[in-house]
């Protein structure tokens, strides 16, 4: 039967269990064009970040 052999530490511990808990982020509608973005990004299909344009997106045509 495989027995360890040296006690992990507690450090090692808490790192491994640390990955446990990720969770994908969640996204947030846009409040101009009310996309889902990510939130604290800018939106990409509008351009805009906290109310202002930030980046001038394209026209689609």
């Amino acid at each position: 039967m495989g027995v360890p052999k040296r006690r992990r530490s507690s450090t090692k511990n808490r790192m491994r269990r640390a990955q446990q808990k990720i969770d994908a982020p969640g996204f947030i509608s846009c409040p101009q064009c009310h996309e889902p973005k990510m939130p604290h990004k800018v939106c990409p299909s509008c351009g805009y970040y906290k109310d202002k344009e930030v980046v001038a997106v394209a026209a689609a045509k």
